[in-house]
């Protein structure tokens, strides 16, 4: 059995109780940074073996984690923060299982797109998720695609490109096109910018900013 374990992604207190027995019950936890899981399982005193599964390693593991679940070991799947396989690793190795007949359990929890969704004002009755833009190659295709989009678009970002994105979108969107941008989602200095994109965009401009970033931004009304 493999279950995907969705783990809070800021404030500790967001992990359903499920996702705590299920932690409790495995007989290995892969996680994509052992240090940031190791802080969630102390936090509620689990102790259990981790292993490394992220990018880097994903493909090098796979044969051998396959072969420990059919041998009948119970894993459980942690990336730093949301729900693994959403901009997170976890389809190599679901798809994987599937593909062997071993079952994979996926919890509902956390994930940082639907809060700041809901939370941006737009309108959440359709929407697409794009999750990172490309940074160089198919970015420019992929932008005058989305311009033409109706439905409220959902993208991550890192704040070390949250003003160039921005700028892109401008570029592709319109100055006028409403957004939001949520960052620190759940956690102390938690802030959500809503505006134009030119209004947000100067905004931060001005403001150096950490944390993970989603911005949200409306569709096309033309």
């Amino acid at each position: 059995m493999l279950y995907i374990v969705p783990t809070p992604i800021g404030n500790l207190k967001d992990i359903t109780l499920r996702a705590l027995d299920v932690l409790k019950e495995v007989d290995l936890v892969l996680a994509e940074d052992t240090r940031t899981s190791s802080v969630l399982l102390n936090h509620y005193g689990i102790q259990k073996p981790l292993t490394p599964y992220h990018q880097h390693n994903e493909h090098q593991v796979l044969e051998r984690l396959i072969e420990q679940l059919h041998q009948g070991k119970r894993m459980a799947l942690l990336t730093d923060a949301g729900t693994p396989g959403i901009s997170d690793p976890a389809f190599l190795l679901i798809r994987a299982c599937v593909k062997e007949n071993i079952q994979v359990e996926t919890l509902p929890g956390a994930t940082a797109f639907v809060p700041a969704l809901v939370n941006s004002g737009l309108p959440s009755d359709r929407f697409v998720f794009e999750g990172f833009l490309p940074q160089k190659k198919g970015r420019q295709t992929l932008l005058k695609q989305l311009a033409t989009e109706e439905r409220t678009m959902i993208f991550y970002e890192s704040p070390y490109r949250l003003v160039k994105t921005l700028a892109d979108f401008i570029q592709y969107f319109g100055a006028e096109r409403k957004c939001c941008v949520s960052r620190e989602l759940t956690k102390k200095f938690e802030e959500n910018k809503r505006g134009s994109l030119e209004d947000v965009h100067r905004y931060f401009m001005e403001k150096a900013v950490k944390g993970e970033i989603v911005i949200t931004v409306e569709g096309s009304n033309v």
